[in-house]
């Protein structure tokens, strides 16, 4: 049982666009509202750890995205503009008319950082987990991305299963040696599911593995960033994507996070991309330390 000033969650069923969208929420529904986003090919219960290390009463909101954990899956290949309508649907849900706190790792970082500038009236506060952008796709990768897009849909994707609980933990903890056992068991339990095969996997539609044919470039996504008009804080860790992407390039380090107004930077030092299973507490300070200034 967790001692935070947020206990153990509760979940509610909505639809969100025509799909159902499961949302979990913790703390009392009377605190300050704060959505956290999770990333590609995880689900809410990630942020469980984050929660509970945090000091003071929140209203946590964070839904599972389409295609993830206990949402609906599409069965068919995802495109990232479709979750900014998402996003917007749950903001109008639950903070009507009032500008919202935000937290994105990764995916939702990137889902946040599109909507707060398409609609930046809506985003009071965005916080950033060790995202600024993918690296861009090269037009002699066409003919590879095209061939990958037709493979997929010739032979649909699928994941690998794993034959108990335990099996997918320790495949886990072996992605991520900074997961502690407890908490890989936890995710497991929380995001894992048992398919219909008897085996066990970690809950998200394979047809997110699928990427789409057309390049990234990353030039449309900083000419909406600069339309944010929130603070924006990045908290970036010393092992993850950011570093493993930018590290080389300082000079495009620089012209990214130039693209954001009034932005900060927070350095997480022994993490990897999962600052919330690899740093919770301190993540929670971060959180915190932003959320109430």
């Amino acid at each position: 049982m967790t001692t935070s000033a947020n206990p153990s969650s509760r979940c509610e069923r909505i639809e969100v666009n025509g799909l159902g969208c499961t949302v979990r929420h913790w703390g009392p529904p009377d605190a300050p509202i704060l959505f956290m986003l999770h990333g590609r090919q995880d689900a809410s219960p990630t942020f469980q750890f984050v929660v509970e290390a945090l000091r003071k009463e929140w209203h946590v909101i964070a839904p599972d995205w389409r295609g993830h954990g206990q949402s609906e899956w599409q069965g068919r290949p995802y495109w990232i503009p479709d979750f900014c309508p998402d996003l917007l649907t749950l903001l109008d849900r639950y903070s009507p008319g009032r500008p919202a706190r935000i937290l994105g790792h990764s995916m939702g970082a990137r889902i946040a950082a599109l909507l707060g500038g398409a609609r930046p009236e809506r985003v009071a506060q965005l916080l950033m987990i060790d995202h600024l952008g993918l690296l861009p796709d090269y037009p002699l990768d066409a003919p590879k991305r095209m061939r990958a897009w037709l493979d997929a849909f010739a032979e649909a994707p699928q994941m690998r299963g794993y034959p108990d609980r335990q099996s997918l933990a320790a495949r886990l903890v072996k992605a991520n040696p900074r997961l502690t056992p407890g908490r890989a068991e936890f995710l497991a339990a929380e995001i894992g599911f048992q398919r219909s095969d008897g085996l066990f996997a970690m809950a998200f539609d394979p047809w997110l593995k699928v990427l789409p044919p057309v390049p990234y470039l990353p030039d449309d996504e900083m000419s909406l960033w600069r339309s944010i008009r929130a603070p924006v804080l990045h908290a970036i860790s010393d092992e993850g994507f950011i570093q493993e992407r930018f590290s080389d390039d300082p000079a495009e380090f620089e012209r990214r996070i130039a693209c954001f107004a009034t932005h900060t930077r927070v350095d997480i030092s022994q993490s990897g991309h999962n600052v919330q299973h690899d740093q919770p507490e301190r993540l929670a300070e971060v959180i915190e330390d932003f959320f109430v200034r």
